[in-house]
């Protein structure tokens, strides 16, 4: 089965180095992350695919009807898309066995949200930049084990005040460790966002890319 997504794939050039999914925002494209990782993650392997909806000239990986306004029942078709994506990607890329970890920036990360609740055996962490609270499953994932950041702006103009802390409180009621980071920030990422994510790759003790 080959990958559908448009995507790009960096080889890991460590022995057995940990593997990053890279998703990003709305407008951006396979390319627009793989920076961000190759410092977060230096010798770790990154698959980054292309979002499949478009709005406008815009990819995405899920539609929605307005801003902050989602459209719950593409994003868990999508969610499942994505999900069969990685999938055939770990197999085709010979990455069995490796633990992964899935980079989101906004729209991204709302669609890492949904690989976590919808199909959690496939990620081992998560770090969410500028989420939202999408919605909740109908069943109960288990999240035991799974170490989640989310990076989050007071000055947000789009994300609800309230949806980083009530993620973070769902995650961890299935059992997910969850670290929320609030700083000075908008919506678009900026060089703290790097720190940041760093400092908690380091607080945790994982590997780069876990």
């Amino acid at each position: 089965m080959d990958p559908a997504f448009i995507h790009r794939f960096v080889p890991a050039t460590a022995p057995d180095a940990p593997v990053w999914l890279l998703l990003h925002g709305t407008g951006g494209s396979e390319d627009d992350l793989i920076p961000l990782g190759k410092r977060l993650a230096p010798g770790s392997a990154f698959l980054s695919p292309r979002g499949q909806v478009m709005e406008g000239s815009a990819p995405r990986f899920f539609r929605r009807f307005a801003e902050g306004v989602l459209d719950l029942e593409d994003w868990r078709f999508r969610t499942g898309e994505l999900a069969d994506f990685l999938t055939a990607a770990v197999e085709k890329y010979a990455l069995q066995g490796r633990r992964l970890t899935a980079l989101g920036y906004s729209n991204g990360a709302n669609i890492a949200v949904g690989l976590l609740l919808l199909r959690p055996r496939l990620l081992n962490s998560a770090v969410l930049l500028r989420p939202m609270f999408v919605d909740r499953p109908a069943r109960p994932p288990d999240l035991s084990g799974r170490a989640v950041f989310i990076g989050s702006g007071r000055l947000d103009g789009i994300v609800p005040a309230k949806d980083p802390d009530a993620l973070a409180g769902l995650l961890r009621s299935y059992g997910a460790r969850v670290d929320v980071e609030w700083r000075d920030a908008g919506h678009p990422l900026n060089a703290g966002d790097l720190t940041a994510v760093s400092a908690w790759l380091e607080r945790r003790k994982l590997e780069p890319s876990s």
